[in-house]
């Protein structure tokens, strides 16, 4: 799944019957996941108790590395990012207060890598570029990468969805989000534009996503 695909997709709703948020995180099972790394929040919705309501999310699958600033348990920015692949590898440096990544090369055979050559401890993130953006919207984040020492990671694109109102967006999770999963998809898999209805089943609370037809 090197190549960079787009996915377009639409989540909608109607009189759903309870104000509830929506929340979509790539936090699917990863070895090393809230001990290496955690997974970060990438968008957040508010659906009405009445009414129509929607959210639109589009993810571009070409992945890039940032070093990420984190205040209050949120990536807030990136001082400088640069776009990886597979396989590849890059290196942090910083002079005179400037952080760079060196343009990547061939590394590991299916991971993609950034080496910590600044000096001092970093924090670094991996995210994905969308058509005009300038800095990845974060999807993982590596803590504490010490001066010498490398992210060695792989990335599938599995999307999850939860109803929870508990986070904000591009907020780090520390732990598993302990509302239920309530919608999985490999991104990979998807057509480039679907649509997904949201509802909520009155006896019993419970909340489900089926595709439109």
């Amino acid at each position: 799944m090197a190549h960079t695909f787009v996915r377009n997709m639409t989540f909608q709703t109607k009189d759903l019957g309870k104000e509830s948020t929506l929340l979509l995180t790539f936090d699917g099972k990863m070895e090393g996941l809230y001990e290496k790394f955690y997974p970060v929040v990438w968008k957040i919705s508010t659906f009405g108790k009445a009414g129509p309501y929607r959210m639109q999310a589009t993810y571009t699958h070409q992945l890039a590395f940032s070093k990420a600033q984190v205040v209050n348990g949120k990536i807030v920015d990136a001082e400088t990012c640069i776009e990886i692949k597979p396989s590849e590898k890059t290196t942090l440096t910083e002079e005179n207060n400037v952080f760079q990544f060196s343009n990547p090369e061939k590394g590991v055979d299916g991971f993609f890598q950034a080496w910590n050559k600044t000096g001092l401890v970093q924090d670094i993130a991996v995210g994905f570029m969308n058509a005009g953006d300038f800095m990845p919207k974060p999807v993982l984040y590596f803590n504490d990468i010490g001066d010498g020492s490398n992210v060695t990671a792989e990335f599938t694109p599995i999307l999850r969805a939860y109803i929870t109102s508990d986070y904000q967006e591009t907020a780090v999770l520390q732990g598993a989000i302990e509302t239920p999963v309530i919608w999985e998809q490999n991104l990979g898999a998807l057509a480039e534009n679907t649509i997904w209805n949201v509802k909520r089943e009155p006896s019993t609370g419970h909340y489900k996503i089926t595709q439109a037809k």
